[in-house]
């Protein structure tokens, strides 16, 4: 376990989102690559790539749930050194996950044909997507297990395992996107199915190759399988952090939705710009991502061992990286963006849609950067709630004026991505607001120094006699302290 309650902030983000980068870096180099293999079959190829990828919004949903939950409760725990707690968070949310892949996977089987032509722009965009989520679907449902061991780690400060097994995957559908959609040495060409067949192969070798690390690998969270029974109160509590960070994501995917409805009468072409962009962005956007990462268990750890003061330097460092990041990276998609869209579709049509796309929203990334951070900062403080009700909020604000402005006539396209940047600039502000509300509240009781905080492993020597899952520190406070008048 990497203990991040002592040592330079700084240094610990700089040093666990490194490990998530170099993950995000290859994980980057996979959507650029699969995008351009998949750019070379037609349009309409992307296009339903594009709209089956939607369909990841939802999975991101359910394990950004489980494992914004898992890595909360586990960091809490190992920031008060308590590591049966950690064992049985980190064993809970394996069982909790393994259910929810298998309801995932047999709703998405049963729905895919449904989906794919409900968001298509035509009959043969929708049969490629339909193909594609054949193989798609069971590699989704497999992400599962992988996130919630993953989510664990993180909580514990220890990317690297994570960092070694999905970068491996990434390499491995890398090279064998090619040979599946081409046929190269099968010679049988496959065309988007092969596509998601290697990412179905390169994410089950991911599963197994994290198995064994835990079975093999000594490290400080294990499989207990007496862990494994079902407990209901501990699932309630790793959903009541988890459901509204990972309804931010289905916010998200409400958000795609609207513009791939509104996006049909422009035609393939117009998909499949959005759709290029979207990737990109979604490249672009990892560095700040593994940002997020970092700063979720540097603050919870600091956070559960009643740190104020580093918890807040977490916040004011993580904001300082991710404005750095995302100027940059706004720059470049303002003043190059018909290169970038260029590389993965030679059509014009599609160019000029992705152009327009990425300059305009390439206003709001500076804002987008603090919203990650933000939003990790309430899963440290283990109440997603505020992050929900901000995202809502840019969702309502932003799909009801499109789908009213879409009937309108002479309706483009551009108008719902100057709609988008206004939209995010308000839940940037929003969520500052209200995550200056939660750091007040939820770290009133904490001591002004850190030289005041109570050592949980004294504390929990000092009350024996406390139940097990409540945190002892509180616990002893509330044996020996009479709490405040309101």
């Amino acid at each position: 376990m990497q203990d991040l309650t002592r040592g330079p902030v700084l240094g610990h983000l700089l040093k666990t989102a490194s490990f998530m980068l170099v993950t995000m870096v290859f994980q980057t180099l996979y959507f650029l690559a699969d995008l351009y293999w998949v750019g070379r079959l037609g349009k309409e190829a992307v296009a339903a790539v594009g709209v089956a990828g939607n369909l990841m919004f939802i999975v991101l949903a359910i394990t950004q749930m489980l494992g914004v939950g898992t890595t909360t409760m586990v960091s809490h725990a190992a920031g008060r050194k308590d590591r049966d707690q950690a064992l049985l968070g980190f064993n809970q949310s394996l069982v909790l996950s393994m259910l929810a892949a298998v309801v995932f996977l047999i709703v998405a089987t049963l729905l895919q044909g449904a989906y794919a032509r409900g968001l298509s722009a035509d009959a043969e965009t929708a049969r490629l997507a339909s193909r594609y989520l054949a193989w798609f679907i069971p590699a989704m449902a497999l992400q599962f297990a992988m996130v919630a061991m993953a989510s664990a780690l993180r909580g514990t400060g220890n990317f690297k395992p994570g960092m070694v097994v999905q970068t491996a995957t990434v390499l491995i559908n890398i090279v064998l996107a090619p040979i599946l959609v081409f046929g190269w040495i099968t010679h049988r060409p496959m065309g988007v199915a092969g596509a998601a067949l290697a990412t179905f192969i390169a994410v089950v070798i991911g599963v197994v190759w994290f198995l064994r690390y835990f079975v093999t690998g000594a490290p400080y969270l294990v499989f207990v399988p007496a862990d494994w029974k079902p407990q209901p109160k501990l699932w309630g509590r790793m959903l009541q952090i988890g459901l509204p960070a990972g309804a931010e994501f289905a916010m998200m995917g409400a958000y795609l939705v609207v513009v791939y409805i509104v996006s049909r009468p422009f035609g393939a072409a117009a998909q499949a710009g959005f759709g290029i962009g979207m990737r990109i962005i979604q490249a672009g956007f990892m560095p700040v991502v593994a940002l997020g990462f970092a700063v979720a268990p540097v603050a919870g750890q600091n956070f559960g061992a009643r740190l104020a003061a580093r918890v807040r330097e977490t916040f004011r460092r993580a904001s300082i990286l991710a404005l750095a990041l995302m100027t940059v990276f706004a720059l470049l998609c303002h003043v190059a963006p018909a290169a970038m869209v260029r590389v993965f579709s030679p059509d014009p049509q599609v160019i000029a849609n992705g152009e327009d796309y990425l300059r305009i929203v390439s206003w709001n990334f500076v804002a987008s950067g603090i919203i990650f951070v933000a939003s990790s900062m309430f899963q440290a403080l283990g109440n997603t709630v505020p992050a929900l009700l901000s995202s809502v909020l840019r969702v309502v604000a932003l799909a009801i004026p499109t789908l009213f402005l879409a009937r309108l006539p002479g309706f483009e396209l551009r108008w719902v991505w100057y709609l988008s940047v206004a939209t995010v600039t308000l839940q940037m502000v929003v969520s500052l607001l209200l995550l200056r509300r939660e750091l007040r509240t939820a770290m009133a009781g904490f001591p002004a120094t850190p030289e005041a905080a109570p050592d949980a492993a004294a504390a929990r020597a000092a009350a024996p006699g406390v139940p097990d899952g409540l945190d002892p520190v509180t616990a002893l406070e509330a044996a020996v302290i009479e709490p405040e008048s309101p």
